[in-house]
């Protein structure tokens, strides 16, 4: 009888109780009952395949309400993700965790910049009264960071009266005047209810940049941008992930209760909050959790960090939208060796998957170094990943970039780390030490480094986009639900590990896609 890479029995240790469609993977996990994997430590079988890697689809979810054409999420971290990397992730299909370790109002500031990069109907336009002064408007446009040139004009009862563009101010010398000396009376305008197809056409004819939209009354309803609207309606970005009003998504983090930021995020268009701290499976979590459930019922929660079982079908039963899983596994992070706890990432994420039977999305955050590692991730379960020193790395980080012996490197640290606890409420928060001032005694979950600079984002997601596919095409996949379903794995040793990497040379020249220092 042939045997199984997995065969031999696990001793008189108690099976797991809950089952997943793959048997393989439930037998093969089975014989690692109380011994923890991580990415390293296992291999992936190839599987018969009747398709190109090209053909695979890498769609995915990030909560119960959002999806996402690539299964990669940027991590919530001061050296990670504000809006340009939320902005890019986005474009490139997946989305961004904006980091907390700014106040609410810079943080929902950060998110409107996403979620205004690109829009189709803007609901909530920012608008100038007419009273107000060309100087005023354009210092609060630079303190605010708006992006946008075209402003509508509305009297003291919010009805438009006039609209000022960029050409109306340009040969301006005495900015001290008001805007309504200054703007456009005859404004081009339609009915709230004008479809944007419509407004494009609108605007085509009448050659005009803006379309606001008014109602009966003459009260402003909403704003078409002509660019955006061209954009969407040409769909010359496929890949984009928007929101059904056409706009890129972001994520934001909270902590436990803050009740502030969390009504801030929402107010900015905020497409989903993350509760994140370093121990999901509290009360403080849940009880936030089912808050928000209650009072933001239009945006997903996701909640975490976990990394069991009991832990995600706690956080399942409370209402999460997803959960993130990983205690540990980061780079950066110290956890484990401090606290003496943890889960390696991949029976953890295993062990999350299987209490919750794939009733909603689970994140896999932490660990991932190569491609190789999300496909991992994936197969044992895992909807997607969240990346944090990969893509630090990058030009969109807001990580400082700096030169070392001649090489240009990002300075990279975890949110427990001793300088971002010292300088950020937010990171102190995440690992309940909010309350000390006296950094002597604060105690570090984390550290403080750099990473080699890897070029631009897409540069980066475009390898390990390309690395997914490849594990897929080996695996007999089409889809990620297929890989879960049929992936085999082995367990390697040590000397397997080094067999994979490079080995027995000296490497002359970098890979895009391989990291000798991970």
């Amino acid at each position: 009888m042939k045997q199984e890479p997995f065969a031999a029995e696990c001793g008189p240790y108690p099976k797991r109780r809950h089952k997943m469609g793959n048997t393989h993977l439930d037998r093969f996990m089975e014989k690692f009952e109380f011994e923890g994997l991580t990415f390293d430590d296992i291999s992936m079988l190839t599987q018969y395949a009747d398709f190109l890697p090209g053909e695979t689809d890498i769609s995915t979810s990030f909560s119960k309400n959002i999806k996402m054409n690539i299964p990669f999420v940027s991590a919530a971290m001061d050296t990670v993700t504000e809006s340009s990397m939320a902005i890019a992730m986005a474009k490139l299909g997946g989305i961004g965790v904006i980091h907390k370790n700014l106040n609410p109002v810079q943080q929902a500031d950060e998110v409107r910049k996403v979620k205004q990069y690109l829009n189709g109907l803007i609901r909530n336009p920012v608008v100038f009264n007419e009273n107000t002064t060309v100087e005023e408007m354009l210092n609060e446009k630079n303190a605010k960071q708006y992006s946008f040139s075209g402003f509508p004009i509305v009297d003291s009862d919010g009805k438009l009266v006039g609209i000022i563009t960029s050409r109306d101010i340009k040969f301006l010398t005495d900015r001290r005047c008001k805007v309504s000396d200054i703007m456009t009376r005859k404004v081009v305008s339609a009915p709230t209810s004008t479809q944007m197809e419509e407004a494009y056409n609108i605007m085509r004819e009448q050659k005009v940049g803006k379309l606001p939209l008014v109602d009966e009354s003459g009260h402003l309803t909403g704003l078409y941008s002509f660019q955006d609207v061209s954009t969407l309606l040409t769909n010359m970005a496929p890949d984009y992930n928007r929101d059904p009003e056409h706009r890129l998504r972001v994520a934001a983090a909270v902590s436990p209760y803050d009740v502030e930021r969390a009504n801030a995020l929402v107010e900015a268009g905020v497409d989903a909050l993350v509760i994140d701290t370093a121990h999901g499976h509290s009360k403080g979590v849940i009880e936030t959790l089912k808050l928000f459930k209650r009072d933001y019922p239009e945006v997903d929660i996701v909640a975490g960090n976990i990394a069991t079982g009991e832990a995600a079908k706690a956080l399942l039963d409370a209402g999460a939208d997803a959960i993130k899983v990983g205690i540990g596994p980061g780079s950066i992070c110290t956890t484990r060796v401090v606290a003496g706890v943890g889960t390696p990432q991949v029976t953890a994420v295993y062990e999350a998957v299987k209490a919750i039977k794939g009733a909603i999305p689970v994140i896999a955050d932490g660990g991932i170094k190569q491609s190789g590692d999300v496909a991992k991730a994936l197969a044992v379960g895992a909807t997607s990943v969240m990346m944090g020193s990969v893509l630090a790395a990058t030009l969109e980080s807001p990580g400082e970039k700096i030169i070392q012996h001649g090489r240009r490197f990002v300075v990279y640290r975890g949110m427990g780390s001793l300088e971002a606890m010292k300088k950020n409420k937010g990171s102190r928060e995440r690992y309940g030490q909010a309350d000390v001032d006296d950094s002597k005694k604060l105690v570090p979950q984390g550290v403080e480094g750099m990473v080699p600079y890897r070029g631009s984002l897409w540069e980066v997601v475009y390898q390990f986009v390309g690395g997914l596919r490849y594990s897929l095409g080996y695996c007999g996949a089409r889809d990620l639900e297929q890989l879960r379903a049929k992936a085999k794995f082995i367990r390697v040793s040590s000397s397997a590990l080094r067999e994979a990497h490079p080995h027995d040379i000296l490497m002359l020249k970098d890979a895009p896609n391989y990291t000798p220092e991970a």
